[in-house]
């Protein structure tokens, strides 16, 4: 008999049950994914941690049981992986949003020294910015750049993927694919 659950599972409500039983049949997501919702589809049908771990191909009783209360605090958000080791991330959300903020301005001759973005007078200007990044790297822009949808053009520049510059009757027009995103992914 196993000892008593400091903090079991509470109920599932009927769109997290679905969404669970969804996410232990999917054969595309990943297979940490899949166990999680294996896990805590058996908890809620009455097995112990043991027999749940088990269930799913684990051994750890108690990984169920952090596994549990991770789903009781942060509901289905508990099923994706966090953060699993190296380096902690230097730049939150804020700092890429600055980053991108940056990349929209139009560089000027006088104060950026360029007409255009290279990744070197990006991480200059964004260093001597007062409320710039002081160390931030070119690699890193590189990766919140490709993170945005940007792509580094022939002609030396950054630019939205998806979108184009297209010259018309009218003058210069900036031509949008829809499908853009799904493309990406």
């Amino acid at each position: 008999m196993s000892r008593r659950k400091k903090d079991p599972l509470r109920p599932l409500t009927d769109a997290e049950r679905l969404a669970l039983t969804q996410l232990s049949r999917s054969q595309a997501a990943p297979a940490a994914q899949v166990a999680r919702a294996l896990i805590l589809l058996a908890v809620a049908g009455g097995d112990d941690y043991q027999q749940a771990a088990r269930a799913a191909g684990r051994r750890s009783g108690d990984a169920v049981s952090h596994l549990v209360a991770r789903f009781n605090a942060e509901g289905l958000a508990a099923t994706s992986p966090r953060h699993g080791g190296g380096r902690a991330l230097v730049y939150d959300g804020a700092a890429r949003e600055r980053v991108l903020a940056e990349v929209k301005r139009t560089p000027t001759s006088e104060t950026d020294g360029t007409a255009t973005w290279s990744l070197s007078t990006l991480r200059r200007a964004l260093r001597a910015a007062p409320d710039g990044l002081p160390t931030v790297s070119t690699y890193t822009l590189w990766q919140v750049l490709h993170g945005a949808g940007y792509s580094h053009q022939l002609t030396r520049t950054w630019c939205p993927t998806g979108t184009a510059l297209r010259r018309r009757k009218a003058g210069a027009v900036v031509v949008t694919d829809p499908d853009a995103g799904p493309k990406k992914s």
